[in-house]
């Protein structure tokens, strides 16, 4: 009989043991959490969208008289979802080595590999050559993010020639 492997979805473990091991001499240089502000200001974002939706689609529909009960429903269930998802959210970090970035669920990103790095609202998008994209999620500053990476890359690329 074949033997069945677990689906790696359900070994996920939020936090440090589900990174990759730092290689023997490499050192970090960052490390990027979530920010606790950010993350409700996210969801408060969240909540504006949503109300917004609301605002135009049901009068257009001709339910207005059902907004109230709606809106009251958007803010609830997304507040929820920040308090069901927040230990999550708050567990997973980002490390930058001089030779890597390494991420939760064992995802990596090598520094030479990096195509683009970017600012979207409060997170971080890093595309790389092959079209791979990881986000680094609520941050309270993402431009001092998108330097530190972009300066090791610059660093690492230096060293590489």
């Amino acid at each position: 009989m074949s033997e069945m492997k677990r689906d790696t979805v359900m070994d996920y473990r939020p936090g440090p043991q589900s990174e990759l091991p730092l290689d023997e001499g490499e050192p970090v240089l960052a490390v990027f959490l979530a920010d606790h502000r950010r993350y409700w200001t996210d969801h408060g974002a969240m909540i504006a969208v949503g109300i917004a939706a609301l605002l135009a689609i049901l009068p257009l529909m001709g339910k207005a008289d059902q907004l109230p009960v709606a809106i009251a429903a958007v803010v609830i269930g997304l507040l929820l979802r920040g308090l069901y998802f927040r230990s999550e959210a708050f567990a997973r970090r980002w490390q930058l080595t001089d030779r890597r970035l390494i991420g939760p669920q064992g995802r990596q990103v090598m520094l030479l590999e990096i195509d683009k790095v970017r600012r979207l609202l409060g997170d971080v998008q890093i595309v790389t050559n092959s079209g791979a994209k990881h986000l680094i999620k609520h941050l309270a500053d993402g431009e001092a993010v998108v330097a530190r990476i972009e300066a090791a890359r610059s660093a690492r690329a230096k060293v590489a020639r």
